[in-house]
């Protein structure tokens, strides 16, 4: 077989017939092939399941989710962004999804009717006879009378209270000094005690008990509670009334003259005892 010359030297011809097959056999095998194949050494994967910044396994759909198959709107479910962002709806207060009985609805009619300004607190309870399931807070009364502090009390107690002052109260100061009440000043609501010396729970534990220091009228003067003085007569006839006419409405009314302890102050309760038995003194 002939040869041919390479550079200073000859090649035999096989050899060269050898090399050109070698060649072509390789082109045959390139052309076989495409780009695709090269660059995708897995199958293909929707757009919708995967993104250059979130790996498909982390945004795999939870287990009672259907598979998402298309669209980045399928992410959205389960998308490790949005799993950490804060609840926006607040966790039900136990307390607020009671249902307020029927006779709290229709005892807070009344404190409407009456012109009672008020608001509904949480239920109280500090443990033992210290309790009052539907509280309010009482912070005026009819007449543009103004409650300082606002007091809290249960609904009954609120209701007895203002209807007194509408009815016997607010007149009997009208009648004597010609002018309306501006401020009924309160010492004690609601507070979780026994009564003095005794380890029977006050009414006041229950928010069913009222302490009033001092009535200041429209014009100005102040109705101090405390025993007046010998030519006070106004004054001890509005005190008079306040005593005898309040035990037409409370169970306990207990003032001045009673003991030390009620000096300063008239004490109205509405506690439950047998026989209908009131304490006025």
């Amino acid at each position: 077989m002939a040869g041919r010359l390479d550079g200073n030297r000859t090649v035999p011809a096989w050899r060269g017939s050898a090399r050109a097959a070698l060649l072509s056999a390789v082109l045959v095998a390139l052309s076989a092939c495409s780009v695709s194949d090269v660059m995708s050494p897995r199958p293909e994967i929707d757009v919708g399941f995967s993104t250059a910044a979130v790996p498909v396994a982390r945004i795999a759909p939870a287990p009672s989710a259907p598979v998402p198959t298309r669209g980045m709107q399928a992410l959205v479910p389960s998308n490790p962004m949005m799993v950490a962002y804060p609840r926006f709806t607040p966790p039900q207060d136990p307390a607020a999804a009671a249902v307020m009985p029927a006779e709290e609805v229709a005892c807070r009619r009344r404190l409407k009717r009456l012109g009672v300004t008020y608001r509904d607190l949480a239920p109280i309870n500090d443990g033992g006879a210290c309790r009052v399931d539907w509280p309010v807070e009482v912070s005026g009364l009819s007449g543009g009378i103004a409650m300082s502090p606002a007091a809290t009390l249960n609904c009954q107690m609120a209701e007895t209270f203002a209807r007194w002052t509408k009815n016997e109260l607010a007149p009997a100061a009208r009648t004597r000094y010609l002018t309306g009440i501006g401020k009924i000043r309160q010492g004690s609501s609601y507070s979780c005690r026994k009564i003095a010396g005794t380890s029977v729970a006050s009414e006041h534990s229950k928010g069913n008990a009222l302490d009033v220091m001092s009535i200041e009228l429209k014009n100005g003067r102040e109705v101090d509670v405390r025993k007046p003085g010998f030519f006070a007569f106004r004054q001890r006839g509005l005190l008079n009334s306040v005593r005898a006419e309040g035990c037409d409405y409370f169970t306990t009314v207990l003032g001045p003259g009673y003991n030390y302890d009620h000096r300063d102050h008239f004490h109205f309760d509405l506690k439950g005892r047998r026989n209908g038995y009131r304490a006025c003194k």
